[in-house]
């Protein structure tokens, strides 16, 4: 059915290019007898191109985990304060982000900093290929600005890392021994009422094991959401496969690149974008060099143009 449901969008989608043309040679002929409908030509010609051009980014979504729910996590770098209120500010726009993209959203993990900010969240996102585009967003963020924590007024630097994984599920089968999975147990904050100050409801799984080239790994994942330790540790089990099926797919990508002789970027420990606040306002990718001034609508969540210029530049 879901295979189904996405060959329907497809079909759904030209049906929508296709409507769009004949309107414009419909709007063309009445032109010719006299008639002027200029105006409603050229809506129906920028609503064709935007149209195309979205369908265009979706093409670029071919691979097997594109349709897949994703698991954002955000961690804050060293700087204390400074790097937190900068995961803060991620957080804040990525969630700005699914609600302006349609997807549903839930916050499975989120550890607040000591003074302001966030140490850590992680962000359930469901939706039509919610990996194929938030997978732009791996890699590290760096902020440029001056800091509202230093009395001095000084310029600082802080940075933040994004990693994004498809969520798996019972199609993909990841065997986890289950004496290689601790189980911690810890007070829960958020929905639930009294019960998550009374029971620990969190809680935090710990794979230690090793993957399928011989590394030895160790993949945590925790879950806070809900009101039920039995419920969180069947969320969290599945975020922890979905980890540990990611590892897996680097392993095979990076075989993968070997064979074709070329050299795998590693997206995860690199510096993908840089936002600069001061002394100047530039918010630039290093990947696709695609580069704004408005900081202000790209922090509440706008980085539509950020994403599809990444993707297109993998056709490159």
């Amino acid at each position: 059915m879901k295979d189904l449901n996405a060959e329907k969008d497809w079909v759904k989608s030209w049906e929508t290019l296709d409507e769009h043309r004949q309107n414009i040679f419909l709007f063309r002929e009445i032109i010719d007898e006299g008639e002027d409908v200029t105006e409603d030509l050229q809506k129906e010609i920028n609503a064709l191109l935007v149209n195309v051009e979205a369908l265009e980014l979706k093409t670029m979504l071919n691979e097997a985990d594109d349709q897949r729910p994703a698991l954002l996590t955000i961690n804050a770098g060293a700087g204390g304060t400074e790097s937190q209120d900068w995961a803060q500010m991620l957080y804040r726009m990525y969630t700005r982000y699914c609600e302006q993209a349609g997807y549903s959203y839930d916050t499975v993990e989120l550890q607040y900093g000591d003074v302001a900010g966030i140490k850590s969240a992680s962000i359930e996102v469901s939706g039509n290929f919610a990996y194929g585009y938030l997978k732009a967003e791996n890699g590290v963020h760096r902020l440029v600005r001056i800091s509202p924590f230093d009395s001095n007024a000084r310029r600082h630097t802080s940075f933040c890392s994004v990693f994004v994984v498809p969520i798996i599920d019972d199609e993909i089968e990841i065997d986890l021994n289950p004496d290689d999975v601790e189980m911690q147990r810890f007070h829960a904050g958020g929905k639930g009422g009294q019960n998550v100050n009374k029971v620990e409801t969190g809680v935090r799984l710990i794979w230690t094991g090793k993957l399928s080239n011989g590394e030895d790994a160790r993949v945590v994942a925790e879950c806070q959401q809900e009101r039920s330790q039995l419920q969180n540790r069947e969320k969290a089990m599945v975020l922890l496969k979905s980890r540990v099926y990611n590892l897996e797919k680097e392993i095979q990508e990076a075989a993968k690149a070997q064979l074709e002789g070329t050299k795998m970027k590693n997206e995860w420990g690199s510096q993908i974008r840089s936002y600069v606040f001061h002394p100047y306002k530039m918010i630039k990718d290093h990947r696709s060099e695609y580069e704004t001034s408005d900081i202000d609508s790209i922090m509440d969540g706008e980085i539509n143009e950020f994403i599809k210029a990444y993707l297109m530049s993998l056709r490159e």
